[in-house]
């Protein structure tokens, strides 16, 4: 029924039916972004999301039975962007698939360049660099450091996050955000533990570190 639905909204599904064949069929597919049910006969959807992620930045949309914190979070902290609890309305999928498949636009068709503490971010490149040296990150993950960088005046609560990164419009889980934090700063932070690129602002959200001198 879902493969017919986002038939008719214009997408080419390839569907996958058993956990044990899921990463094959992913990298025989090399599909824009991916679907993934949390519970699969064989392998199940985290240890799925975390081989996925670690070769590849797509976009992961969890499919989840279980509202639990505890599976919910094991979800998002092996890589996926967001997840929909069942039951799901359609329209309410394909606008967070549509969603993920688009990127941030950029300010001007001018060559655009951000400074975030000691990190380099090149908006047209969509690459960041520390000291000449490239860190991968997911397009999620470089979508919601640009958020923050743009405007490093600005705190940003994580309702407001929510809705320009994950393109929520509504309340949602502010869990995704935490999550996602927390998986930026260990590729982008010196010290994750003493964050200088994306500081939090206790009862608030976050906002972005100051740029230093080189």
């Amino acid at each position: 029924m879902l493969s017919i639905v986002l038939r008719n909204e214009g997408f080419e599904p390839v569907w996958c039916a058993h956990g044990d064949r899921a990463v094959d069929t992913f990298r025989e597919a090399k599909p824009d972004l991916v679907l993934l049910d949390l519970m699969l006969p064989g392998r199940d959807g985290v240890e799925i999301c975390r081989e996925i992620r670690s070769t590849s930045g797509v976009p992961i949309i969890m499919l989840t039975a279980k509202s639990d914190t505890i599976d919910v979070v094991a979800g998002l902290e092996a890589g996926a962007d967001d997840y929909v609890p069942k039951p799901f309305k359609t329209k309410e999928l394909v606008a967070r698939i549509r969603t993920r498949l688009r990127r941030l636009p950029t300010a001007s068709k001018e060559r655009e360049t951000l400074q975030v503490a000691d990190l380099e971010i090149s908006v047209d490149g969509h690459t960041v660099k520390r000291d000449g040296k490239l860190i991968s990150l997911t397009p999620l993950e470089f979508d919601l450091l640009l958020a923050l960088a743009r405007k490093p005046w600005q705190v940003f609560s994580r309702e407001l996050l929510l809705e320009q990164v994950w393109g929520y419009r509504h309340a949602a889980d502010t869990r995704l955000v935490n999550v996602h934090v927390q998986r930026l700063r260990s590729k982008i932070e010196r010290d994750p533990e003493r964050p200088e690129i994306v500081l939090t602002v206790r009862g608030i959200g976050y906002k972005a570190g100051e740029p230093t001198g080189k």
